[in-house]
């Protein structure tokens, strides 16, 4: 077992890694421990993939009594089998505790949710939407200061920023706070058709009421042997370009203005409708005297913008 335990330490050592980069380290630890400890010891790597998961099985038995588990999810946009060490508790987003500040942290979450909630199943938030979710904080931090931790959020490995300037959950995130998303986000936690993985990135099928949500890759796959819907069985059209899209390119720019908040399950729904309204108005006023701020020499306007959030 003294393989394990310098695996492990090599894990713990790296936030996330590919399945080609873990049999690389399990390959050097074996060599590391036999140079070491003893070169006749009867431990051997090898590339079969039924040996790997049985390793992997020993590696989670080891950490069971810690809540821990080597987990691993296809990232979406490449494809690739990814592994990282992940706490099986759902208050886990305190992973990030030896990195950022409670402020930082409680600002991650509200960002988190935005990206969660956003309409059309885009899975992303823009970033002028991002650095508004300041004003929902009960702290002095400025967008200025946030617009830094949002780049270190990137530069982590937390959040994605594509070239339109959007932001979206990362495979670290969606490996590391899976049972945070799940237990926040029962609703918006959608599972691939084919892989059964959670999915932020994608097709859906365009059939109307169909459920039928596929990574790239699945689809790709499922394509080259099937050209039927695997849940309704309607036809899918030839381009994959032209069926919907689940993540960004399911949004345009200015479609997600709006702040949306989670919505809360009541007796008769009145909480529920009160504090969504409450919430709307109190950033609507923020940021009008955010703007006055900025712009003293303008004249305001006497519309509102109205939140486009969905329910």
């Amino acid at each position: 077992m003294a393989h394990c335990h310098v695996f492990l330490q090599g894990v713990f050592s790296r936030s996330i890694l590919s399945f080609k980069h873990a049999q690389v380290l399990w390959e050097k630890c074996i060599d590391a421990v036999k140079i070491a400890a003893n070169p006749t010891l009867d431990i051997r790597f090898s590339d079969k993939r039924e040996d790997w998961d049985s390793f992997v099985i020993k590696i989670n038995d080891s950490l069971n009594c810690l809540d821990l588990e080597f987990r691993h999810l296809t990232d979406e946009q490449t494809g690739r089998e990814m592994y990282a060490m992940v706490n099986r508790k759902d208050d886990e987003i305190a992973h990030m505790a030896t990195d950022y500040t409670p402020i930082e942290i409680a600002y991650f979450k509200a960002v988190v949710e935005q990206i969660m909630l956003a309409p059309h199943e885009a899975y992303s938030v823009s970033s002028l939407l991002a650095l508004r979710e300041v004003n929902s904080l009960k702290t002095n931090m400025t967008k200025a200061q946030a617009e830094i931790v949002l780049g270190s959020f990137v530069a982590k490995g937390w959040l994605l920023k594509s070239r339109r300037g959007r932001y979206s959950l990362s495979t670290r995130t969606l490996l590391e706070l899976l049972p945070y998303l799940k237990s926040s986000y029962p609703e918006e936690c959608l599972e691939c058709i084919i892989c059964y993985e959670i999915i932020t990135r994608g097709v859906a099928c365009s059939t109307p009421n169909c459920k039928a949500r596929l990574h790239y890759h699945c689809c790709r796959k499922y394509r080259s042997r099937n050209a039927k819907c695997p849940a309704c069985s309607q036809d899918w059209p030839q381009d994959p370009k032209n069926m919907t899209a689940v993540g960004e390119e399911a949004i345009k720019d200015g479609q997600d203005e709006g702040r949306r908040v989670r919505r809360k399950s009541t007796e008769d729904g009145s909480d529920e409708e009160e504090e969504e309204e409450e919430m709307e108005v109190m950033d609507e006023d923020e940021d009008e005297e955010e703007e006055a701020d900025e712009a003293p020499q303008q004249t305001q306007g006497n519309g509102r913008r109205h939140s486009t959030r969905t329910r």
